[in-house]
């Protein structure tokens, strides 16, 4: 039996050394999930160059697969684009802003979109006016500052909060850990609602900035706690990987453990779900404008038109319509591609 695998052995040196290719010699059956693997062995003996690849590049390449994400990607886009940039095109083209009245007592009315006020049909005002005679369009753009401000500046403070209290919570562990997490679900039995509610009584503002300001604060207090509980069970997954034992191992310290090794390694699903918090806390925001609660004239954003539009529906729709569009292609264009976001960077994903 030696013998034999011993001649077996030699005449396959042999076959390499007369010259003959990898595909000449016997092949080795390999399971389906070391194919890849398998194919990239044999480029290697047979000396072809294999480009570099990486996690990102990986997940960039799906997520441009999936048309949902890819047209919630162009859809953000140009409505923060617009919303951006359309308030000082609009004001320098036509001269109407989104607080603008006009001194004519015959123009401050409704007016139907692409209508002037002749009732013919007019450039100036696309998406309609409102009772005051204030130009829809600008209004609608200059909402959407607010409403995206909003939402990104809350979605960096609930990643701030969330992110430090559920890496520290999960990488300490003990009682520490169970502390933290209880005042956690302490926090989630709330309505947040009442939480915000609270907030703002708490901290009086006299100015819109600063009305803003607290209100950033105030939905950024309230959306940090399943970020904490995503980065928390990453963070124990990670705790006693090789690289977090061979950092303490060297003497490095907690918080470098943390900061530099553990959260980076957890991005992916803090990533997609940041993606997912900033169109929940514009639906917030456009609840509680709706309510009363969130912008104050003279700022408007989409939950502060829609709800002057409701009291106006049966007569002008476009007052409502225009802004609840709006928001609502915004969100749904949000959710497309936290939706993508997550698919792309799933491991799983990658066998397929």
């Amino acid at each position: 039996m030696n013998d034999e695998r011993n001649s077996n052995r030699v005449q396959d040196e042999q076959k390499v050394s007369s010259g003959e290719t990898v595909a000449e010699a016997p092949l080795i059956q390999t399971p389906p999930e070391f194919a890849f693997a398998d194919e990239e062995a044999r480029a290697v003996i047979s000396g072809e160059i294999i480009a570099g690849t990486s996690l990102w590049r990986d997940a960039w390449r799906r997520l441009l697969k999936n048309k949902l994400a890819v047209f919630g990607m162009f859809a953000v886009v140009i409505v923060a684009l617009a919303s951006f940039v359309g308030p000082t095109l609009i004001k320098r083209s036509t001269g109407y802003s989104y607080d603008f009245i006009p001194r004519d007592g015959s123009l401050t009315k409704s007016f139907a979109p692409f209508h002037g006020p002749d009732g013919r049909f007019s450039w100036v005002h696309p998406m309609g006016t409102d009772n005051a005679g204030r130009d829809i369009m600008a209004r609608v753009l200059s909402g959407g500052q607010i409403s995206l401000m909003v939402a990104l500046i809350a979605t960096l403070v609930s990643l701030l909060i969330g992110v430090s209290y559920g890496a520290i919570a999960g990488y300490i562990g003990g009682r520490l850990d169970d502390l933290m997490m209880r005042i956690v679900d302490v926090l989630y039995s709330l309505p947040y609602v009442i939480v915000v509610i609270v907030l703002l009584a708490l901290l009086p503002a006299k100015t819109p900035t600063g009305q803003l300001a607290e209100l950033f604060i105030a939905l950024g207090a309230v959306s940090w706690l399943t970020m904490a509980r995503i980065v928390r069970g990453q963070v124990m997954s990670l705790k006693n990987q090789e690289f977090v034992l061979a950092a303490r191992a060297t003497g490095v310290s907690t918080p470098k453990i943390i900061f530099r090794h553990l959260v980076p390694n957890a991005l992916g699903p803090v990533i997609v779900y940041a993606t997912l918090t900033i169109p929940t806390v514009i639906l917030s925001e456009a609840f509680l404008s709706f309510l009363g609660l969130g912008v104050r004239p003279p700022r408007v954003s989409w939950g502060s038109l829609a709800a002057e539009g409701a009291q106006n529906l049966a007569v002008y729709p476009w007052q409502m319509i225009f802004p609840a569009v709006t928001m609502a292609l915004m969100l749904f264009s949000l959710n497309f591609v936290g939706d993508g976001l997550r698919d792309a960077l799933d491991p799983q994903m990658r066998k397929k």
